[in-house]
């Protein structure tokens, strides 16, 4: 009798403190993202003068999305923040799977796609960019590739970080607006699984953060007055904490001359942080997942990134959202 009370005690205090961590878990991560808010900008309080670039973490299309984009559609999706796509100018998203209706997949332990006429639903969401430049796209070869940058190109989305060459890849995506530009660089700073790369043939451009940062570099000496924003897709998966690896590659592009630093990859948030050189750098270092079917609460906590150019400032700000049924919507 006293051994069964002894356990039952037990198994109470257990069931409390797995109750009370989860919930200040919770705490800090609403604190987290309330604080980087309030300290990059309250309220970045954009003009329709204003380039405004909204940037989201991973847009998965396969597994337990299809089923959903299938029966709803895909801008359904989308639809939770449908309200911050229309005050954007661009739209960038991380495309976590290839657009292929031929399939040719690689050996590899996940491998996704999804339908070519997925793009136009994208693009009717308000998508106007693709990161192509991670650890998916590749998943149907190169004739997937090849495909999913043709069907984004059909249906007036602009891919990044993809190319036939090694310029090409590395060229950065310019964006304007009333003498503002922003040049946006993607790369994988990430071994790609089963894959050898090309200088010839359709790829994506695989540049570690420092290599990146001389690239920037010498872009900004150049164009000075251009803003010029790293997207990297990096990191350890479902780590909170951005590696060191990370965090000397986001030195590194601060030092070159890179006006932002947006990161994706590891499914989760991750620390976000202003780095100061000559100007200030806001660096998100994780923004999470977007459109995903992943289940622990840590994947479905997720942030948008906004940055507002002037000619002569850039404010940035998190927005964060959460992820009900594999769909973003707003609020934590």
């Amino acid at each position: 009798m006293s051994r069964s009370r002894h356990t039952t005690r037990k198994a109470f205090y257990f069931s409390f403190f797995i109750f009370h961590f989860s919930f200040l878990k919770a705490i800090y991560f609403s604190f987290f993202i309330l604080h980087f808010s309030f300290f990059f900008s309250c309220s970045p309080g954009a003009g329709e003068e204003d380039l405004v670039l909204l940037f989201t973490g991973d847009v998965l299309l396969d597994r337990g999305v299809s089923p959903i984009a299938e029966r709803e559609g895909v801008p359904y999706l989308f639809e939770g923040v449908a309200d911050d796509f229309a005050r954007a100018d661009a739209v960038i998203v991380n495309l976590e799977c290839p657009l292929a209706d031929t399939l040719s997949p690689l050996g590899k332990q996940y491998v996704f796609h999804a339908p070519t006429r997925y793009a136009a639903g994208l693009r009717q969401a308000g998508i106007t960019h693709a990161c192509l430049a991670n650890n998916h796209t590749n998943d149907q070869s190169r004739r997937g590739l090849r495909s999913t940058a043709r069907a984004l190109r059909d249906a007036g989305i602009t891919p990044l970080g993809y190319g036939t060459s090694a310029a090409v890849r590395t060229q950065p995506t310019l964006i304007r607006k009333n003498g503002v530009t922003a040049a946006l660089f993607n790369s994988v700073a990430l071994p790609l699984e089963n894959w050898v790369p090309s200088d010839s043939l359709p790829d994506v451009c695989q540049l570690r953060a420092e290599a990146l940062a001389a690239v920037i570099h010498a872009y900004k000496a150049v164009h000075p007055d251009h803003y010029a924003i790293a997207v990297l897709h990096w990191g350890v998966e479902f780590q909170q904490s951005p590696s060191m690896r990370q965090r000397l590659g986001a030195a590194a592009l601060a030092s070159a001359g890179c006006d932002a630093v947006i990161g994706h990859h590891p499914h989760v948030v991750q620390e976000m942080s202003e780095l100061e050189t000559s100007v200030s750098v806001p660096v998100f270092y994780s923004l999470g997942n977007f459109v995903f079917d992943q289940t622990p609460p840590s994947t479905r906590r997720a942030v948008m990134a906004e940055l507002v150019l002037t000619p002569d400032t850039l404010k940035a700000r998190a927005i964060p959202v959460t992820l009900r049924h594999c769909r973003p919507v707003r609020g934590k």
